[in-house]
Formats: C-alpha cells, structure tokens, sequence
C-alpha cells in the first residue's frame, strides 16, 4: 500500500539520544544540585531509556517522583537545553539514509507530518540539523494544553482533513502504536528503535531500517 502523509516519531526512529541521554541528565542534575542544594542522583542510561517516548512531563513524574513539579520542570528545561546544544554540535545518532529517505519520499509527492512526545526545540533541533525541518507540513507539536500528547497531535492532523487512509504512523514504541490507533490510521514499526523486546506485538509493517519506508511513498 502507497501512503501519502508519513507521521514521525523522533527519538527511536529517525534518531537516537541513547549515547548522549546520560551525560545530559548528569550535567543537568549536577547543576540542579549546585543551584538548588539538592542531592539527587541520576537514574541509570536503561532507566531514562524506558521512559524515552512517553510525554516529558511523564517522564520526570517517573524518575523524579519525589521532587516537586516546579523542581521537575527547572531539571526538565535544563535537560532541553543540554540536549539542544549537544545536538546542534552533531552528537547523537541519525539512523542510516535519513535525510536520504526522506527528500525521497518528498519527491515522491509524500508529505511528512511530525508525531512527537518531544518538545518543539529538541525536535525541530534533530530535523534541522540534518537538513529535512524544511519537509514538515501542519508542524504540531505538544503545548500542555490543547495538545497534550502523541494522540492528540494525530486527532488534530484527522481534524484538519487529513485522511487516515493516506496517513501512516511511524514509530517505535506502544505511544506511537497508540496514537495510530486512536486515528485508525496504519502503523509501521521501527524494529531497530528503542522499545524493548514484547512492547510491541501489533503493526501494519515493520521497518527494519528507516530506509524501507520509501517503498511505502
């Protein structure tokens, strides 16, 4: 089947933070304890990893129970900012052939909608600095209040028009499996992305490298 809107995830898909993701919530908790005279303590690399996909408010309510939301949201903007930077400066991984695929896919006459728990700085940082930012049409991202997750980024992209027939979500965790599910649209699988083995157990197609996807353009 020929799709015409390919609705991305980020992290796990087109790119993977798993190299710098430690070192950046280390820097990021050292300085909140230097500033705040606090004494946490960074959760393992496969601790964030887990968390990875979900809404980033929900995943500083998950390592950082105990702290509170005003402290959560100062290490969260800190992170955001590190993870920025870092890649802005070319760290971090871009899977193989991703600005290759899709310019591909564009030619093609596909169009390229983004999909997201992320924030609007860390994913257009990723898209920009491999050159394909300028690719994405209807950029939704999530704001806290209208649009507060990966689903409503799809409903809202089904509100304007779009038809879930033409609309294939790609990704790699159940948040993306979900989001396609509550538009009834098609989900391809990212296999070598970051979900654990037996998160996933449901897809339309599975995408052994991003590369794979322009058979579906």
């Amino acid at each position: 089947m020929r799709y015409e809107y390919f609705a991305l995830d980020i992290d796990g898909t087109i790119f993977s933070s798993e190299e710098i993701i430690y070192p950046t919530y280390k820097e990021a908790i050292d300085r909140y304890n230097a500033t705040q005279g606090g004494s946490l303590e960074c959760p393992v690399r496969e601790r964030i990893m887990l968390e990875i996909g979900k809404p980033v408010k929900k995943i500083f309510e998950n390592l950082f129970p105990l702290l509170p939301e005003t402290g959560r949201d100062t290490l969260s903007d800190s992170v955001l900012d590190i993870l920025c930077e870092r890649i802005s400066h070319g760290e971090g991984e871009y899977y193989p052939a991703v600005s290759a695929t899709i310019e591909a896919i564009a030619a093609r006459g596909g169009k390229i909608l983004v999909a997201s728990n992320g924030r609007r700085r860390y994913i257009e940082a990723i898209l920009d600095y491999c050159k394909v930012l300028g690719y994405v049409v209807h950029p939704t991202y999530i704001d806290g209040v209208k649009i507060k997750s990966k689903n409503d980024i799809m409903l809202s992209y089904a509100a304007i028009g779009i038809p879930v027939a033409k609309m294939l979500m790609v990704g790699d965790r159940l948040s993306d499996f979900e989001a396609a599910r509550a538009v009834r649209c098609d989900f391809a699988w990212c296999e070598y992305g970051h979900a654990p083995i037996g998160e996933i157990n449901e897809f339309e197609i599975k995408l052994t490298a991003f590369s794979d996807l322009i058979q579906y353009a």
